[in-house]
């Protein structure tokens, strides 16, 4: 029998909806430079450029909104209108600025969790941007412990689970990303729960850990304290 001491839960697509959000930035994006080029060149180049930032700027709508910034300007070899900068800054700064409702059974699940766990919120990103949403979600109180990381690997779990509870064979880590909540937390030797939303970054997306004994896929985070409950015996 496994004792589990400590939930970790991701934010972003777990706790409330992100990625719907940069979908309709990267829509609007695509429309400002449509005089410049096919809409799925111009999709494309934006990827290529987020992908390629990411170590230098991190994840968040900041880091998001210089990349459309700088592809911008590839795709219009420099000129593009001042028009269209003032616009794309005015995505960027709704996406910092609009309100953060959770999602359904999340304060349900996170209530009966926190109950009988540590819950510690595991997440990336901009740190003042997410510190916002959690603010504005208020769920902060259900969690002992708030994590802002650059990366999501095994060494970051093992060293968020040492300092929040009892090791990460103890713990419990839950999300929508396989990439980063997953298939990192169980290297790490915690429990892992895919918590599934219908729409997954491309840079998230990873092979499910078919058959692995500390792995399971949800029907929703309505489901997580059950199986939490059921691991714990």
């Amino acid at each position: 029998m496994t004792t589990i001491t400590t939930v970790g839960v991701d934010a972003d697509d777990t706790l409330w909806h992100c990625e719907s959000k940069f979908r309709l930035s990267h829509a609007r994006f695509v429309d400002l430079l449509s005089d410049h080029g096919e809409a799925e060149k111009i999709e494309a180049q934006l990827v290529a450029v987020e992908k390629r930032n990411l170590r230098v700027y991190g994840y968040g709508a900041k880091g998001f909104t210089l990349s459309m910034i700088e592809t911008a300007l590839e795709v219009t070899d420099g000129a593009v209108d001042t028009r269209v900068i003032r616009e794309i800054l005015a995505v960027g700064r709704e996406m910092l600025t609009e309100p953060i409702e959770p999602l359904p059974g999340v304060e349900t699940a996170l209530a009966a969790l926190s109950e009988r766990y540590r819950l510690v919120l595991v997440t990336k990103g901009d740190l003042l941007h997410q510190e916002q949403k959690l603010a504005s979600s208020g769920l902060g109180d259900y969690f002992v412990a708030v994590e802002i990381v650059s990366e999501k690997d095994a060494d970051t779990y093992r060293r968020v689970f040492d300092r929040h509870g009892t090791g990460a064979g103890q713990a419990v880590m839950a999300g929508n990303s396989m990439r980063s909540d997953i298939l990192p937390a169980l290297e790490a030797g915690c429990w892992g729960a895919l918590i599934p939303y219908p729409l997954v970054w491309a840079h998230e997306a990873a092979e499910a850990p078919v058959g692995h004994a500390r792995y399971a896929e949800l029907g929703g985070i309505s489901e997580l304290p059950a199986w939490v409950e059921g691991i714990s015996g």
